[in-house]
C-alpha cells in the first residue's frame, strides 16, 4: 500500500510544495502545502517535513473532483489541515477496491 512516507513533493507553481499521486485504480491524490493554501503552518516552506498538516484532493480517472466519494462529509473539492495520519487513511480508503466496487 502507498502511505503518506511514499509521496514525492516538489515545488508548486504558485508557492510552496505539491505532490501527486495515481493509484493503480485510476483515483489521484494531490497534497499541497503553501502560504496560499490549507497547511500547518500557512506559509512557503521547502519540505513536507516543514509542515504538520496539508491540504489534499482527489481526482477520479477523468480528472473530476472525487474528494466527497471518499470524505462524504466534506462539501468541499479540498480539504485543509490534513495531518500525515488522516491523508495516510485516505490513501487507504482509495486503495481499497471494497470501496471502490461501491462507489
Amino acid at each position: 500500500m502507498v502511505t503518506f512516507k511514499d509521496l514525492v513533493f516538489e515545488d508548486h507553481n504558485i508557492q510552496g510544495i505539491k505532490s501527486r499521486h495515481k493509484f493503480d485504480n485510476g483515483f489521484e491524490i494531490s497534497v499541497v502545502a503553501g502560504e496560499h493554501m490549507y497547511p500547518t503552518p500557512k506559509k512557503n516552506l521547502e519540505s513536507p517535513e516543514d509542515y504538520s498538516s496539508f491540504e489534499v484532493g482527489v481526482f477520479d480517472n477523468d480528472g473530476e473532483w472525487a474528494t466527497h466519494k471518499f470524505l462524504p462529509n466534506e462539501h468541499n473539492d479540498v480539504v485543509g489541515w490534513q495531518e500525515r495520519g488522516d491523508i495516510n487513511s485516505l490513501m487507504l480508503l482509495i486503495q481499497s477496491e471494497d470501496l471502490i466496487n461501491k462507489i
